[in-house]
């Protein structure tokens, strides 16, 4: 997960990926999930983002994961909102309206504290980790998610000899190396994503695409 890589960027507030405005993609494509209003909606390496906001607002409580403090603490700071905070060991349960965001590593999860979710959100999650780790990471996913529950994943692609990720561009293909084998993938839609990030354009990068996927946990 390279902690100290996030920490460090986390602290000295260089966080170019935290998206200010709502995604257009979760916009665009979770009302044909139909996940129930009262669903839960799992959001993996969460950050502080404001997509979680959003999916509340839809009437679904929200259970996120992030291992660096500073971004828990600030999301209910920046929006407002007075957390609970309890040992739920190996993790730091913060709570408040609706959102519980556990502080810790994701790879602790056990299909225990995801019984109760209904569905999965993920922006920035398999795109933040190296090719190793993306691997690791479904799997484990794999592993803890109910048969039948769908996720929306979205992922960026552009080309490889013009940047160094995270993020990672993952291609259609390495979506359907990981997922097929446990999941059902279906391509959803594309779009240029370039000209909203500029903080990618200053690295070097001249295309970005971003795509998105829907996923459905094989099994009975």
């Amino acid at each position: 997960m390279q902690p100290n890589f996030w920490l460090e960027r986390w602290t000295r507030d260089q966080i170019g990926f935290h998206q200010r405005d709502i995604n257009a993609m979760l916009q665009s494509h979770w009302s044909a999930f139909a996940v129930p209003a009262g669903a839960k909606v799992f959001v993996p390496l969460c950050g502080k983002s404001r997509d979680m906001v959003w999916l509340r607002a839809q009437g679904h409580a929200i259970l996120g994961v992030e291992f660096i403090q500073k971004a828990v603490r600030d999301f209910f700071t920046e929006n407002g909102l007075a957390p609970n905070v309890s040992a739920q060991p190996p993790f730091e349960r913060w709570e408040a309206d609706g959102v519980t965001l556990l502080y810790g590593d994701f790879f602790d999860l056990t299909a225990a504290d995801l019984h109760d979710v209904g569905a999965v959100y993920d922006r920035a999650s398999l795109i933040a980790l190296p090719t190793d780790g993306r691997a690791r990471y479904v799997e484990h996913m794999s592993a803890i998610l109910a048969p039948g529950v769908e996720s929306l994943l979205i992922t960026l692609t552009y080309p490889a000899n013009e940047m160094k990720g995270p993020p990672f561009s993952v291609s259609d293909a390495e979506v359907h190396a990981l997922y097929d084998a446990t999941f059902a993938v279906t391509f959803l839609s594309a779009r240029d994503a370039l000209q909203e990030t500029s903080h990618l354009r200053e690295r070097g990068l001249t295309a970005l695409t971003e795509q998105a996927y829907r996923l459905r946990r094989r099994g009975a």
